[in-house]
């Protein structure tokens, strides 16, 4: 009979006859759910509130649910707790008011889907923006290499060089981290864990965090244990966290500051301590510091970031079963940020590390065919590759690549994938094709670095997948092996 009257004013709806039917309509998708108050007695309620507490974060289904007239019940209070968005209608109903909240909740929930489809365009555009982003840097620090090759003596040059390098690096990590915000709210993170030292964990992010302490001259003090430790953890996500932590604390210590980072081992449990003697936090930013784009203000500073940091460094704590706390005991009082992960592997000795290959030109790669349409990228890197003594020749699109390699057959292809016309994928995969070249190193140089581009690239014949700006000593690792 409710199905009669909702269809009478255009509401589309389905009847189920049972809770196993329920679920299955359910997850091919509904507008919102009524029910009455028989249904969720008992056990009932049991796969509806597994069901709504699985939700994606944009979803929250509207539930009507008619209970009996008077007093509330017991299952009526359980299903206002455990099934979120749910609106009382007390029966008898009147047929207005059924329609009225029927309506109003499918309203709601176009309104969610609105929001879910603004997510997935901002997603793309954030992925977009990185890709467009990545390109100009790659020219900009490739021509930094040619500066060094050219002015290797001169102090002037090293300067300007190392201001330029550094500010590279610093919006390459702010594309890096946009890119992880789309990724992780799109589910499509996944970490790469592998037995890594503790060591190599804090060289790295001290290394990165370096400019950030040079430039406000803080003094930093890192304590760590003699003895060796294994992680079984993903290195750059573990990695990339403490960085955050370190360039955080500088952000908000005045200059001169001192900065402390601490790592303890105690059992499973590998411990980072970041604490600083800066401006502090007030105890209702304690609780609201992890949030995504979150800016906490510096006095007599602009707001400077994208309050992205400490909120990715908290999702790659709990992505490894860890933790990410703050404590400060108030404004001028300095902070603390505590990160504990369970991925120590007790008894594991760290493995000796690989011999590094040789990067020179005397390594296997002799001539090298530089494939871009961004022509100054390809220039640039043709010039500082030739300096280092590589015969290499260019091309600005897929079909000149094609053409090259079968009229001259390089020992590499280094090329870029988003190309007007041919893509550097259907390249790929037409040189593949070619009797003879299979023994050519095809390495992809875009600014797609998602899991899924590297994916792509594989398929197509790509040997390797080097992300814009490219780190040029990983670059000439490839060339020599």
């Amino acid at each position: 009979m409710t199905a009669k009257v909702l269809q009478s004013v255009g509401i589309h709806s389905i009847v189920c006859a049972n809770s196993e039917e329920l679920m299955v309509q359910l997850s091919q998708g509904a507008g919102a759910l009524l029910l009455v108050e028989e249904v969720v007695s008992g056990t009932g309620m049991r796969p509806l509130a597994e069901y709504v507490a699985s939700q994606p974060t944009w979803s929250d289904i509207p539930i009507l649910l008619l209970t009996r007239s008077g007093a509330d019940s017991l299952d009526v209070q359980r299903a206002v707790e455990h099934l979120g968005n749910v609106t009382l209608v007390e029966r008898p109903v009147r047929t207005i008011a059924l329609i009225t909240a029927t309506r109003s909740a499918v309203r709601a929930r176009e309104r969610q889907y609105q929001v879910r489809d603004a997510d997935k365009r901002k997603d793309e555009f954030l992925a977009t923006l990185a890709h467009e982003l990545r390109n100009p840097l790659a020219p900009i620090r490739t021509s930094m290499g040619i500066l060094k090759h050219l002015h290797p003596d001169s102090g002037q040059v090293t300067r300007v060089r190392n201001v330029v390098d550094r500010q590279v690096t610093h919006l390459t990590r702010l594309v890096d981290d946009l890119l992880d915000v789309a990724r992780i709210t799109s589910g499509k993170v996944m970490l790469k864990k592998g037995r890594i030292t503790l060591q190599s964990v804090i060289n790295h992010a001290v290394e990165i965090s370096g400019s950030a302490m040079e430039s406000k001259q803080h003094r930093l003090d890192v304590q760590q244990p003699d003895a060796p430790h294994v992680l079984d953890a993903d290195h750059a996500r573990l990695v990339q966290s403490v960085a955050n932590l370190l360039v955080n604390a500088a952000k908000f210590t005045p200059a001169g500051g001192y900065i402390v980072l601490r790592a303890d081992v105690a059992g499973p449990v590998v411990t980072f301590r970041v604490r600083d003697n800066g401006i502090g936090l007030e105890a209702p930013s304690l609780a609201k510091i992890f949030d995504l784009f979150a800016q906490t203000p510096v006095p007599g500073e602009a707001p400077t970031g994208l309050g992205i940091g400490l909120s990715l460094a908290r999702q790659f704590a709990e992505m490894h079963g860890g933790t990410l706390h703050a404590f400060s005991e108030g404004l001028g009082k300095g902070s603390e940020f505590v990160l504990a992960m369970p991925v120590v592997l007790e008894g594991e000795q760290p493995e000796s590390p690989a011999p590094l290959a040789d990067a020179s030109p005397a390594g296997n790669a002799k001539k090298i065919l530089v494939v871009d349409d961004n022509v100054d990228a390809a220039n640039t890197l043709e010039a500082l590759l030739g300096m280092d003594g590589f015969a290499v020749t260019t091309a600005y699109d897929g079909l000149a690549a094609v053409a090259a390699v079968a009229a001259g057959r390089p020992d590499v292809v280094v090329m870029d994938i988003g190309m007007p016309g041919m893509n550097g994928y259907d390249a790929a995969r037409l040189i593949r094709q070619q009797p003879g070249n299979e023994k050519i190193v095809l390495i992809a140089l875009t600014g797609w670095g998602q899991s899924t581009d590297k994916n792509r690239a594989s398929l197509a014949g790509f040997d390797h997948h080097l992300v814009k700006p490219v780190d040029y000593d990983r670059l000439m690792s490839c060339l020599a092996g």
